[in-house]
């Protein structure tokens, strides 16, 4: 079996994020890039179904800057192969454009399942698994937890708002947007990575135009602004409860 895993970088929250001059997109200058975390568990949960039924699991990316040490790290996870994507990702690539480029692929390889992180928290317009699935006519279920395997069909844990949890009946080939891997993914010691960039090799495969048709286009981006500061109500506990009445109604809401 063949279980393929695209995935993408993100910027990293942790950083201070500038908006460029335009004001409709980040200032990449110094922007710092990291896998996005739903992507790793959806290379995660690929590695624990190899485990467990066999096959390869083969991780595809679109060549963002520090994509090569996302590739090593994930060999060091126990994924069989690396797939990069060349061109031009380094502006504003939406997840329309992603799903055409990662598409056109796959279909040359004709994929038993495709993992996915079930969102980005940089995707305006969609999560790139749905999208996939449009443009690969195969079925797509999100929001997976739990994959279990069997002949020609995979049986999935989804969550639904509230903690419902739901078990489906999907016919392979499809595409599963992975919202938490059975096991979370482990730290992977420096070492093994340095290894595997000894012994792995990161296979190339030149992408198509650009095509974000379909997407949002934003017309303003900003920080938030700042506010009044909040209010502190200090006394007794029966004070403050009138008081917090008091404001209520004041406002119009009780």
């Amino acid at each position: 079996m063949d279980i393929f895993v695209p995935v993408k970088l993100v910027p990293d929250l942790v950083e201070e994020l500038e908006i460029d001059n335009s004001g409709t997109s980040l200032d990449r200058t110094f922007l710092r890039l990291m896998l996005n975390e739903f992507d790793e568990h959806a290379i995660q949960e690929a590695i624990l179904l190899k485990n467990r039924i066999g096959g390869q699991v083969i991780v595809i990316a679109p060549d963002y800057d520090g994509v090569d040490d996302v590739l090593y790290t994930a060999v060091a996870r126990g994924v069989d192969r690396v797939i990069k994507l060349n061109g031009d990702f380094e502006g504003d690539v939406n997840s329309h454009a992603l799903a055409r480029i990662i598409a056109a692929k796959l279909k040359k390889f004709d994929p038993d399942l495709v993992l996915t992180g079930v969102q980005a928290h940089d995707s305006l317009d969609g999560p790139v698994g749905a999208l996939l699935s449009a443009e690969l006519g195969i079925p797509y279920v999100g929001y997976v937890s739990k994959v279990r395997m069997s002949e020609g069909k995979c049986t999935v844990s989804k969550e639904y708002p509230g903690g419902l949890m739901a078990e489906m009946e999907v016919v392979l080939p499809a595409i599963l947007g992975i919202q938490a891997a059975e096991e979370p993914p482990g730290y992977i010691a420096i070492s093994k990575i340095r290894q595997a960039m000894k012994g792995a090799t990161i296979e190339e495969l030149d992408s198509d135009e650009l095509n974000c048709s379909g997407g949002v286009t934003p017309s303003r981006m900003y920080q938030p602004e700042v506010g009044e500061k909040a209010t502190m109500i200090d006394g007794e506990e029966d004070a403050i409860a009138e008081r917090i009445v008091e404001v209520l109604k004041e406002r119009g809401i009780f």
